[in-house]
């Protein structure tokens, strides 16, 4: 292609200077037709083809190919026919004798031809858009998977982001709560993707039916849903593009955090910060343009939402009651009942009727055994030769003086030592261990080894008085001798 420096001397030569276009060829070592050509265009028109591509070896296959890509269209994207395996299908299934490179410049050719293009679109105040992200944290020095929840509001491009240690219905309820109260109302209309979290089956065309969860959180806050087409995440770009922004900007570098609580203050801090922005087009900033969404957002309910995923389950014979794979104690007398598990972000609470009977800190292990000691003080005190191999006492860090009780005790009660012990612990179920070791340390200073004075002396140092121990009734004690004095006559 010639430049156009080359159009400009060849143009003026013929049309300023007047030379004819034989001598201007000449003088150029062009063709005639190419100086007509440049005399026709100020600038090179570059090469306009008249006729489609021919393809020889090709044609004969090209029905086959769009037949495959056309096809494609209803197959999940990660599965869809690449340029590589269309060639290696024609090869072996209509004896194609052409080569690779054909193949893979008509197919790319094609898919850009079909690919989808998109409307802009405005958006009324009021409106949000709802999503999760991945993306990689250190927790107390642990590698983990960060499922981040934003929500966006396209009038203002105000955003909300919160991360949790799963995409559960919890995290889900609880990132409502959080982003309605960071914003200081509800959205009037919230899209989301078709998330099993809030669908739980899609009808057809726009109608879906929803979870409970999701229709009990919708029924406290009022909001309006809509959901998306399925597997056109272009349907809410507006959120999708935050989602992409917030791991590039709040989550890089990797976030180095000592709890959960610790990286939702520093992305939230974030999402404050990014309020003062005045983004590309817009003449205000985006705590501006947020002012317009208030003015239309809902009111906050006067009662809190209890952000919880609810189940019902049974407690098994070994005092366990299984939630999301892992396994949680109650106490060992509600056991083989029927019993309401409610699973928050942060911990798990199970109730039998109307009673709160266990919690535990939430697990986000597998098949993980979470017990809490008191729960089996009763059974052991009958039990009590399951002591010294029950499970949950493992790892039970308790002070030294509760093993040199239980030494004493069992020194001098033998079995019955071993229950008087279990009953000392069964002090835990009502008393502060705080309270607790040191009246066991003041009976072990007095040599009153026994579960009744080590509930005298913890009683007496709560109420404040002193301790009157009948030494009587502890025969393991030395008698105490007491001289009586005589009376000198004067």
């Amino acid at each position: 292609m010639y430049s156009v420096e080359l159009y400009g001397r060849v143009r003026r030569a013929v049309l300023v200077e007047g030379k004819s276009e034989r001598t201007v060829a000449r003088e150029f070592g062009i063709a005639r037709e190419t100086v007509r050509k440049m005399l026709r265009y100020s600038v090179p028109p570059g090469y306009r083809r008249e006729q489609p591509v021919k393809r020889p070896k090709l044609g004969p296959w090209v029905g086959v190919i769009d037949a495959i890509l056309e096809a494609d269209k209803n197959s999940p994207m990660k599965q869809r026919h690449t340029a590589k395996r269309i060639f290696d299908r024609l090869r072996q299934e209509y004896a194609y004798p052409g080569g690779y490179t054909i193949v893979k410049d008509y197919v790319r050719l094609q898919r850009v031809r079909t690919r989808e293009m998109f409307v802009p679109l405005t958006h009324a105040p009021g409106e949000a858009q709802a999503d999760f992200g991945e993306a990689l944290v250190i927790v107390a020095g642990v590698e983990c998977k960060a499922h981040y929840f934003a929500m966006d509001l396209p009038q203002s491009d105000d955003c909300f982001v919160a991360a949790f240690p799963a995409e559960t219905t919890e995290a889900f309820l609880e990132a409502h709560v959080r982003a309605f109260a960071y914003f200081g109302g509800v959205p009037r209309r919230i899209l989301y993707d078709n998330t099993k979290l809030a669908v739980a089956k899609i009808l057809g065309g726009e109608e879906r039916k929803k979870t409970r969860a999701f229709s009990e959180l919708q029924s406290h806050y009022l909001f309006e849903d809509k959901f998306g087409r399925p597997g056109k995440g272009n349907d809410k770009g507006k959120v999708e593009g935050l989602v992409g922004y917030a791991r590039r900007n709040f989550l890089v570098p990797v976030p180095r955090v000592g709890s959960w609580e610790e990286l939702n203050a520093h992305l939230l801090e974030q999402c404050g910060k990014r309020r003062e922005r005045r983004l590309r087009g817009q003449d205000e900033t985006i705590a501006e343009r947020f002012e317009r969404d208030c003015a239309v957002l809902l009111a906050l309910p006067a009662a809190p939402y209890e952000t919880c995923e609810k189940r019902t389950a049974r407690v098994s014979s070994l005092s366990l009651v299984r939630y999301r794979g892992n396994d949680y104690s109650v106490p060992t007398v509600y056991g083989h009942r029927d019993v309401l598990v409610k699973g928050y972000v942060q911990e798990v609470v199970i109730a039998c009727g109307s009673e709160v009977i266990a919690r535990h800190a939430r697990s986000y292990e597998r098949e993980e055994l979470v017990f809490d000691p008191l729960h089996y003080l009763a059974l052991l005190e009958q039990k009590t030769r399951a002591l010294d191999q029950a499970a949950p006492l493992a790892g039970w860090e308790l002070p030294e003086c509760f093993a040199e009780l239980r030494r004493l005790l069992e020194a001098r009660l033998n079995k019955g030592g071993r229950r008087e012990y279990v009953q000392v612990l069964r002090l835990l179920e009502t008393f502060r261990l705080e309270e607790i070791a040191p009246a066991i340390e003041q009976a072990l200073q007095l040599g009153t080894i026994s579960f009744d004075a080590v509930k005298h002396l913890l009683l007496c140092r709560i109420e404040r008085r002193p301790p009157r121990l009948d030494l009587e009734n502890y025969p393991h004690l030395p008698p105490a001798q007491v001289r009586t004095t005589r009376r000198l006559s004067t």
